[in-house]
Order: structure tokens, then sequence, then C-alpha cells
């Protein structure tokens, strides 16, 4: 894949995370159910590396909160940055530098940003005494997230497989190397 395919992808998949948590929000407040803005991060992560995942994962969030007022910048816009760039980061480096399966990779990303998360919240505890109580904070995203998590865990290992088989047919017919 050519450095432009891959801005052009990675600027895709920025825009959709932020198109589908508004059609989310346009139901209701659905986006803290089924987290609409992770799919597009993690399968940026998965289909184009760590580097371009972690950029949709920061400007993704940073755009919507911007354009949408969602997520709210304090405190939530800064802890979803630092959980979505994880998800991004990790996704990405663990399916292709370290070669591990697409549904472990994305399991990883998705308990490392979690965890990132807990521990952004603890160093805010600590610093700027903010309150929220870190456990609870990540209690409360998983129970209240579980359909999107569900959704992640179904949906993206089947939507990577098949734009990964579709990429490289193209790759192929046109004689690229992938």
């Amino acid at each position: 894949m050519t450095n432009t395919m891959k801005l052009v992808y990675t600027a895709l998949f920025m825009a959709l995370g932020v198109v589908l948590p508004i059609t989310f929000h346009f139901v209701g407040a659905m986006g803290a159910i089924f987290l609409p803005m992770h799919i597009p991060v993690l399968m940026a992560g998965l289909l184009l590396g760590g580097k371009s995942g972690m950029a949709v994962g920061v400007i993704a969030p940073a755009l919507s909160s911007f354009f949408t007022g969602m997520p709210p910048v304090i405190p939530v816009l800064p802890l979803m940055v630092i959980e979505l760039a994880l998800y991004g980061v990790v996704s990405g480096y663990l399916y292709h530098n370290r070669k591990i399966s697409l549904f472990a990779s994305l399991v990883g990303a998705m308990i490392l940003g979690r965890l990132g998360t807990v521990a952004a919240i603890f160093l805010m505890v600590q610093l700027v005494h903010i309150n929220i109580p870190p456990l609870g904070y990540l209690i409360g995203g998983i129970t209240t997230g579980f359909p999107g998590i569900l959704i992640q865990m179904v949906l993206i290992p089947l939507l990577v497989k098949r734009l990964e088989g579709s990429y490289l047919k193209i790759s192929h017919i046109k004689g690229e190397q992938s």
C-alpha cells in the first residue's frame, strides 16, 4: 500500500470516527452503549498499522468534540484520546509487528486501552484532584459498553478479514506488493 493510499484510508477512518457516533446520538444517548467511535479506530490499527491507528484514535475524538460537543472536553475527551490512541497503536503493533492473531490483537488492544485510561484517571486524581474513581470508571465503562464490546469482537474481525481480502485481490491484479 502506498503512503498516499494509507493517508487516504487514515482520513476515511477519522471521518467514520466522527460520523458513526453522530448517527448513534441521533437515536439517543447510545454512544456509551455501542461505542461507535471505537470501531474505526480499531479497524485503522488492524488494517493500516499502529501509526495510522493512533492518529485516528487521537484525531477522531478531538474532531468529534469540536464539531458536535461529544465527547465533552472535560473530563471525557482526554480520557477517550488516551484510550483510543492506545487501541489504535496496540492493535496495529500486535497484528502487524508481532504477528499476533487478529482476534488476540483486538482483545489485547481493548484491554490495554482501558488500562491506560484507568492509569490516566489515577494520575488525574493525584495531580488535579478530579473526583472520578478509576476502578468505578473502568467497571462502569465495561458494563455500559458491553453491547458495543460484543459488537466489536464479532464485527471487526469479519470486516478486517473481508477488507484485507479485497485489498489483496486488488493489489495482486495491479501487480503491487502488499
